[in-house]
């Protein structure tokens, strides 16, 4: 079912718009998923005529997609849905201009998404409202991080509140609209062969890494304010943490699925004071080699200080104080300049309660995320020959196999047309992320209160090696 609507980007020269946002409403468009009155306006400070922006965004539309699904005639039609405005965001008066600019159809569905620094979260919500654009049938999407901290994120809830109702507040998290997050659910709860292990008793210990080869690139500025802890592990390792650890909701639908979400954030253990230096390890690459090529340390980045002590790396050992999961450590690991890209989940079970061979009888199930999206179940097997020796094999499920005759959505695509039609399933709750902070923030002050710089390690290699102790206290190992 498509929806007609404005589609209001701010931010619209950044590379989030031109990069992910732009190439994804080509997709909708090209596969007719839009509506033929939805228009798309972007906006930003940068003096260009009409021409000029359509010039640029085809250009990293061109270097985003697939040359096979690059079409011109596609193009030529989403152009037609394209605009620019020039305005800046933080003056008042600018969005009058912008007012009579759309018309004055104030009942038009008109998506509002703040692809910009979340400082004018607020002041670009308040002006909507002075200027008769939030009403009714407005939505505001926000992009992450909602805050720096518990205090700021509570700030920027209630601003946004003020003007926007709940309902109409996207939280995006991009990851929730990955392909494979969303068969985690289908794994779970469509399934009832895994059910009945899903649970304390039968898994040993649960691993989410979030893996990048790249160092902060031209995030200098932004990413030496925030670090690893804020800008990965707050949103998309919890966000992940939650779809592995969640029950069954009633229904399949935005409130029944957060709530279930929530109690899980709300269920972590806390970690404050001491238990900081022993449950979390902080990061920061040096020099090193990776893909063959020499890279810079940390702190020699564009637009980072020197000296300094922002971590690119975290590891934590979580857990989760209820029914299903009590005892069950959850280690969440993300970090920059690392050996190679990769975002996964690592389910590994309990060995069997006798050893009837001598080999090590370990199942485990591998969520990949990216690069490939595939699930694997590990399991024991005879290997030919003589005697009973053992070697693990691999049940996999590639889903870009076994969906070869359809394209692969980018999360962006499935989270847009989301925001279109008024589904927040997807998307995070004013509670589910002061709840995240809630849990991140005596982690953050605990590193201030018991300073320690963070462990160097070298670029292209999976972190610092205190993370590997952080697992072998109880006996565990990094996957793979």
């Amino acid at each position: 079912m498509a929806f007609s609507c404005d589609m209001l980007v701010f931010g619209g020269t950044g590379d989030l718009a031109l990069h992910k946002l732009i190439p994804a409403l080509y997709h909708l468009h090209r596969d007719g998923r839009l509506h033929a009155d939805v228009r798309i306006l972007a906006l930003a400070r940068r003096h260009l005529a009409r021409e000029q922006y359509l010039a640029l965004a085809e250009r990293h539309c061109r270097a985003q997609v697939a040359r096979a699904d690059f079409q011109k005639e596609a193009w030529q039609g989403f152009a037609q849905r394209l605009d620019y405005f020039a305005m800046d965001a933080s003056q008042r008066g600018e969005f009058t201009r912008l007012a009579r600019h759309l018309g004055g159809d104030r009942e038009r569905v008109r998506v509002h998404y703040l692809a910009t620094a979340p400082d004018l979260f607020e002041p670009i919500a308040n002006n909507l409202h002075t200027a008769g654009l939030a009403g009714e049938q407005a939505r505001i999407v926000l992009e992450k991080p909602i805050g720096h901290s518990l205090e700021s994120a509570l700030a920027i809830n209630a601003a946004i509140g003020l003007v926007f109702a709940e309902p109409r507040i996207y939280r995006i998290d991009h990851y929730l609209g990955k392909e494979t997050v969303q068969n985690l659910m289908a794994l779970r709860f469509a399934n009832a062969l895994f059910e009945p292990v899903w649970r304390a008793g039968h898994i040993e210990h649960v691993q989410i890494t979030v893996a990048e080869t790249l160092g902060v690139e031209n995030r200098g500025s932004y990413y030496d304010n925030a670090g690893a802890m804020r800008d990965m592990l707050q949103n998309h390792l919890l966000q992940l943490l939650c779809l592995v650890a969640m029950e069954a909701p009633v229904r399949f639908d935005a409130e029944a699925v957060r709530n279930e979400k929530v109690k899980v954030l709300e269920a972590l253990k806390p970690i404050a004071g001491l238990d900081v230096q022993d449950k979390t390890v902080r990061g920061q690459y040096g020099a090193g080699k990776v893909g063959g090529q020499d890279v810079q340390a940390y702190y020699f980045e564009k637009n980072v200080d020197n000296d300094s002590d922002t971590e690119t790396f975290v590891a934590v050992q979580a857990e989760i104080d209820n029914w299903r999961w009590a005892g069950v450590p959850f280690y969440l690991r993300t970090g920059k300049r690392m050996a190679r890209k990769r975002s996964e989940i690592v389910i590994t079970f309990k060995p069997v309660p006798h050893l009837l061979f001598e080999e090590e009888q370990c199942n485990r199930l591998v969520i990949s995320l990216q690069p490939e999206e595939s699930i694997s179940l590990h399991l024991m097997a005879k290997a030919p020959g003589k005697g009973m020796q053992l070697e693990p094999v691999e049940l996999d499920l590639n889903l870009a196999k076994a969906f070869r005759q359809a394209r692969r959505w980018d999360a962006y695509e499935r989270l847009l047309l989301d925001v279109i039609e008024g589904d927040s399933t997807l998307f995070m709750r004013r509670d589910e992320v002061e709840a995240a902070w809630r849990w991140v923030d005596p982690i953050l002050k605990g590193w201030q209160g018991h300073y320690r710089k963070p462990r160097p390690y070298p670029s292209g290699v999976d972190g610092p090696e205190l993370a590997r102790q952080l697992l072998d206290r109880r006996g565990h190992d990094w996957w793979p």
